[in-house]
């Protein structure tokens, strides 16, 4: 017998365990005085590492950063198999490109989340790393999947619903504005106003990155992704 398991609530999760763990870690940051109570989307005052990288902010934001990593990761690679199932010959080289994405992206997060409060030369490096490699993997996935589901959709290989098209495109042109943005305030912005920039691009764009999550859930829900699992039959 056959059960089938609905894996929308995969990306719902993987998209809104990282928001949790920072909105929490900032939360405990300005209530123990670790950062200075602010609006971080608005005056760009602390950003989400530092909201994030001592005590018990540190301790809440390793424990739902490093799950949601792995979860990400299996998004990606569930994403991938999907989209090698809709139209096996076109898509196979979209799929082996998003699951090597999607792989690095979660392994990255790991690094990121792992030495986050960690001193020295070599940690930094490797928080850095895992930050870029983090969020330029994760944007390019998520333009992957979005061509691709344009693709499938317009071939009639599925039905991408207008409203989750536009909030797709919508969300990953912020996502790479803000990026833009960051890019460019390092080259003429003073260094007070860098690190503002930056940190507000940052929580805008792990915003915009939730919410892709979130629109991903529901198209899955949408279109009834699942896995079958074989219970009750004798192993061969």
């Amino acid at each position: 017998m056959t059960h089938p398991i609905r894996l929308w609530p995969l990306p719902l999760a993987a998209g809104l365990l990282p928001a949790l763990a920072s909105v929490l870690a900032l939360a405990l940051a300005m209530h123990g005085g670790l950062v200075p109570v602010c609006n971080p989307f608005i005056e760009g005052c602390v950003s989400i590492s530092r909201a994030a990288r001592h005590d018990l902010p540190n301790h809440v934001f390793r424990s739902l950063v490093l799950p949601a990593a792995v979860l990400q990761a299996l998004v990606w690679l569930v994403q991938a198999r999907a989209l090698s199932l809709a139209s096996p010959l076109a898509m196979q080289r979209s799929a082996r490109a998003l699951a090597v994405l999607g792989v690095a992206a979660g392994i990255a997060l790991v690094l990121y989340g792992s030495f986050l409060g960690t001193e020295g030369q070599v940690y930094r490096w490797l928080r850095r790393y895992g930050t870029v490699v983090y969020f330029g993997g994760t944007c390019l996935a998520m333009l992957l999947t979005g061509r691709a589901l344009q693709r499938l959709h317009a071939h009639g290989a599925l039905h991408l619903p207008q409203v989750h098209e536009r909030a797709l495109l919508a969300l990953f042109g912020a996502i790479v504005l803000l990026g833009l943005g960051n890019a460019l305030a390092g080259a003429w912005a003073d260094d007070e106003l860098k690190d503002r920039v930056e940190n507000a691009t940052e929580w805008w764009g792990s915003l915009g990155m939730t919410l892709a999550f979130v629109v991903l859930a529901d198209l899955w829900r949408r279109w009834n992704v699942a896995v079958r699992l074989n219970v009750g039959e004798p192993l061969p």
